[in-house]
């Protein structure tokens, strides 16, 4: 299913999860312990599109760059020092998924990148 599918903006808060992270770890145990109903969505396994990536930035309002982990070993040997345009950005992180920030939390038409966890509670 389309992790972005307009049933579950509507309905389900969505969480942009990596398992071997703990700030996302923490964060979906946030999730559970405040009783909310959520998607996890494991990006790495099924990377986030263009469009749904540029969906996500809009909620987020931020830039693509903001949304790229630039401390990131990958970032660091491949990407670092070089101009992006935003689009080219896009498709850095659509191919290199372990690039986008973690965790992202999505409820509706508001979206947070949850570092430090407490923001997770202001769109729940």
């Amino acid at each position: 299913m389309d992790f972005l599918c307009k049933k579950y903006l509507l309905q389900m808060i969505q969480i942009l999860h990596n398992a071997r992270c703990s700030k996302s770890r923490e964060c979906l145990a946030f999730l559970t312990e405040s009783n909310s109903e959520y998607e996890i969505i494991e990006y790495l396994k099924t990377p986030p599109t263009v469009a749904q990536l540029q969906e996500i930035i809009a909620k987020l309002g931020i830039k693509p760059i903001e949304l790229i982990r630039r401390k990131e070993p990958l970032w660091i040997e491949k990407f670092e020092g070089k101009k992006y345009t935003p689009a080219s950005l896009l498709k850095i992180m659509v191919k290199n998924p372990i690039l986008i920030e973690r965790p992202i939390v999505i409820n509706g038409d508001k979206a947070v990148i949850a570092r430090p966890l407490e923001k997770a509670a202001d769109i729940i």
